[in-house]
């Protein structure tokens, strides 16, 4: 998606909606085009192959194909079992589930009303120029890789508005998102402009017949008329803004204004325009810089860590501070290297750096928020996922965790909501480095984070919009749709690395 890439890396690479195998949850890592994702390494081999095998078997009784078997609840829970036997038992799924369909429709309908907002989400305009998904399809089809794909124009209509409905509010449990957005140096790369991002939340509200779509606004410190800009940003009436201090995250090689959280000359500004605006949560991206990307652009190391979160916060204590991804660095990486780290030390770059910030700094208006963290450390690594849910609950508390998926990125966000349904703490690792367990799916941790802290953050009577929202025409959609036969995609969006790792 952001083009940095270079042509022979992007050449080693498969569109991830082209894997051969359409599985409950990814396999392997995903990645945009922002970093090059590590391949399939030796155990997430073994969970494909498990998988593989739970679907002939357990499909086959119900004469069910691989595809259409993963589609069911029992394919779900097919997958995480899988998991717990590659990496241990991490997961809260059991054989007899995967097995017997009564049980796992009546487990998935237990929780289908389950209140869910997820307050980090993307797609793309219509008038995108990000077109790195459509090149890699057409080189699909030009080597004969997928031969339905030759001599045929390719698209990204997966990645736009109308897929983004389908699968946020069809395809999966979530029942309020929002929806964000990148800046750029090339105005046309923005992924949405902000005046778009309030278009598409009153389409959604307006054609759902009640609020299931809030935005942002996305602010620029220090770029010319970064100031004016903000003051038509907060005409819009966003829900909250959002900025990326390494600059231009989409273009890294344009990036000419990074910014700090606590540069009193710039952001400050700033922060003063919004809580005047009656706007209190400051979205900020931060993390994602594994040394890849350092490798590349040495000169944005120091504005993508946390070291400008703490003193922020506490300058401005009536703003809250929600940190994207939670500043979890690895994401590009080898997975055993997160591990290893935690194993050593009992840390994980830069997601401690942040936990500590509030016993650090006396505040509590800092947030995390889970974004890529989940989604990748879930399919690559589930003992590292596990640590780091450990490390930002006891850092900075069970009120200041936040759901949020980045999806379209990795399709539908189902599979990362029935992840945390099922994840739980290794009890050793809960021993060790004194975590609390994360409990029932439906339990108070996992409330809290699916929904309690978003909607006290965002002013959401979740009683209210839970009875409105029931009755609502994307339920009626929904529940139309779920009779006829839900068909999930299981697809995910960006590349995949082909090559084997150990």
């Amino acid at each position: 998606m952001t083009g940095l890439l270079t042509p022979d890396e992007l050449s080693g690479l498969t569109p991830a909606e082209h894997c051969p195998h359409a599985t409950p949850i990814p396999t392997q890592p995903v990645s945009s085009d922002e970093y090059l994702p590590a391949p399939q390494n030796e155990k997430q081999r073994q969970v494909e192959a498990r998988m593989l095998a739970m679907a002939d078997e357990l499909g086959t009784r119900r004469g069910l194909d691989r595809r259409r078997f993963f589609q069911t609840a029992s394919g779900m829970a097919a997958a995480f079992v899988a998991m717990n036997e590659v990496y241990g038992g991490v997961f809260d799924a059991t054989p007899a589930e995967a097995a017997t369909p009564d049980a796992a429709d009546a487990r998935a309908a237990s929780l289908k009303d389950q209140f869910i907002m997820d307050m980090h989400t993307h797609f793309l305009r219509d008038d995108t120029r990000l077109l790195g998904f459509v090149a890699m399809r057409e080189s699909v089809g030009r080597t004969g890789w997928n031969k339905q794909l030759s001599g045929k124009e390719q698209t990204i209509a997966d990645l736009k508005f109308d897929n983004y409905k389908k699968e946020m509010f069809l395809d999966s449990d979530t029942k309020i998102a929002l929806i964000s957005s990148a800046p750029s140096e090339i105005r046309e790369d923005w992924f949405l402009t902000n005046a778009q991002m309030a278009q598409a939340r009153a389409r959604v509200n307006r054609e759902a017949g009640s609020q299931r779509l809030l935005a942002h606004a996305i602010f620029t410190p220090g770029r010319p008329g970064w100031l004016e800009e903000l003051d038509a940003a907060i005409a819009l009436k966003p829900d909250s803004m959002k900025g990326y201090t390494v600059g231009d995250n989409t273009h890294k090689d344009l990036a000419r204004y990074p910014w700090r959280m606590d540069d009193e000359k710039v952001a400050y500004r700033g922060y003063e325009k919004m809580l005047k605006a009656g706007i209190r949560n400051v979205c900020v991206h931060k993390g994602l810089f594994p040394p890849s990307t350092e490798a590349r652009f040495p000169n944005l190391t120091a504005y993508a860590g946390v070291d400008d979160v703490g003193q922020a916060a506490k300058d401005w204590p009536q703003l809250n501070f929600i940190i994207y991804h939670s500043a979890y660095r690895h994401v590009g990486g080898d997975p055993a290297v997160a591990l290893a780290e935690f194993e050593k030390t009992g840390r994980i770059a830069w997601t401690s750096d942040l936990a500590d910030i509030p016993a650090k700094y006396g505040v509590k208006n800092v947030y995390g928020d889970l974004g890529q963290l989940f989604a990748m450390t879930l399919v690559a690594q589930p003992k590292v996922c596990a640590a780091l849910m450990g490390i930002l609950l006891r850092g900075l508390g069970t009120d200041r965790v936040t759901w949020g998926t980045d999806a379209l990125w990795t399709g539908s966000p189902q599979w990362q909501i029935e992840g945390l349904r099922r994840l739980e703490i290794p009890e050793d690792m809960r021993r060790r480095h004194g975590f609390a367990p994360l409990g029932a799916a439906d339990g108070p941790v996992k409330t809290a984070i699916f929904a309690d802290n978003n909607a006290r953050l965002y002013g959401i009577d979740k009683p209210k919009a839970a009875m409105a929202i029931a009755g609502d025409r994307y339920a009626m959609a929904k529940r139309d749709y779920d009779k006829a036969g839900a068909n999930p995609s299981n697809l995910r969006y960006g590349y995949v690395n082909p090559a084997r790792s150990g």
